[in-house]
């Protein structure tokens, strides 16, 4: 199979966008696909597991490269002779990809990732939501079929309207990823340095944004032997340190590989914070390493934690909720154990592979379902 992927994020950029089309393009390498990428230009390599990557002229919003339409987008497209077109989180790049597709007859698979209407809503920009659903309307309708990560977002997509719709969620590194991480030198190195009193170690992963919402771990303060483990960087930091005046905080930084599965090991619980996570990945990861979440009742977590089984779920709004569900956990290695080895059961069976195919299988159904392509 022919796969040309536009992304609206590649590296050197590292968020949820990108970690996933990375992980499409290993699978499709490893089982002999064809594929090329166009992504914005913000110092991204010429190729990736053996494909040409293409970057096309960007714009800096907020520290994030926004890809701008670009007539060389359809040229690329139509050189390469696609047999479907995965436009990944699709934004401006995106929806011009999804446009040359329909021009040139190749079928076009959108992956639903970012949730641009929350933002709005957050920021209360009132009439901006409305614009912003009827923008992402606008684009996913010109895709043959639009996959969504989470029972949230199947929802918010069919409340606009959109009908082309299939459920896609996430794999896990469930070898990177292992409780068995916690015994290596590494993991007890990290943990006697994040709690040098036998502290229990609350950790956050994600970028440092507003829309993850990192302050509300101020509700911890106060919080009798516990400390806080933060990994991740952005534009929010500087506000989020003050949130946290008083709490013990150790910064990890920006992690990845071997070094985030060892922050993960080195953590007792895991506390996801925003509320506009289309699906969690996080979350998944956590899981996977044996580790309990408490997360917001919004969004992809309601997908991924079971309330009172491996994690706990807190109203949106109520940082209160969030305190007692992290002090329950902090004073019950019991209850941390049980939780944790639940959710590593629940993840199981959701490597990338399995999930992975579950893309080539929808990418092959829409292949068959589509006109034949044009003459090109």
């Amino acid at each position: 199979m022919r796969v040309a992927i536009v992304s609206e994020s590649f590296l050197p950029t590292v968020n949820g966008v990108t970690n996933s089309v990375l992980k499409v393009l290993d699978h499709l390498s490893a089982e002999g696909h064809e594929a090329f990428i166009i992504c914005p230009s913000a110092g991204a390599p010429t190729t990736y597991a053996g494909f040409t990557v293409h970057s096309v002229p960007a714009l800096a919003y907020r520290q994030f490269p926004v890809g701008l339409p670009n007539p060389q987008v359809h040229k690329l497209i139509a050189d390469f002779r696609p047999e479907i077109v995965h436009a990944a989180a699709p934004f401006l790049l995106g929806a011009q990809a999804i446009s040359s597709a329909n021009r040139l007859g190749i079928p076009a698979v959108a992956i639903f990732q970012t949730d641009v209407a929350g933002y709005a809503r957050r920021n209360r920009l009132g009439p901006a939501t409305k614009l912003a659903w009827r923008i992402v309307r606008w684009i996913h309708d010109g895709a043959q079929l639009t996959l969504a990560p989470s029972t949230t977002a199947m929802f918010d997509l069919r409340a606009i309207g959109l009908t082309k719709l299939e459920r896609w969620g996430r794999g896990v590194d469930l070898t990177l990823y292992h409780p068995s991480k916690k015994l290596t030198p590494a993991a007890v190195k990290l943990r006697k340095r994040l709690a040098p009193n036998g502290e229990v170690v609350v950790g956050y992963v994600g970028r440092i944004a507003p829309e993850k919402q990192v302050e509300r771990l101020r509700a911890l303060h106060g919080l009798s032997g516990v400390r806080v483990a933060i990994v991740g960087d952005g534009p929010s930091v500087p506000n989020v340190r003050r949130a946290l005046a008083g709490i013990p905080v150790t910064w990890l930084g920006k992690l990845g590989g071997e070094e985030l599965a060892t922050a993960y090991a080195a953590f007792d619980i895991f506390v996801h914070t925003g509320t506009e996570e289309t699906f969690g990945q996080t979350l998944q990861e956590a899981h996977s390493a044996g580790l309990p979440v408490v997360a917001p009742r919004a969004g992809g977590p309601i997908d991924l934690v079971v309330h009172g089984t491996n994690g706990f779920l807190f109203e949106a709004d109520n940082e209160r909720q969030l305190r007692a569900f992290v002090e329950a956990l902090a004073i019950d290695p019991e209850l941390r154990a049980r939780m944790g080895e639940a959710g590593r059961r629940r993840v199981l069976g959701k490597s990338w592979g399995g999930v992975c195919a579950q893309l080539i299988a929808h990418y092959e159904a829409t292949i068959a379902g589509a006109v034949a392509p044009a003459t090109r």
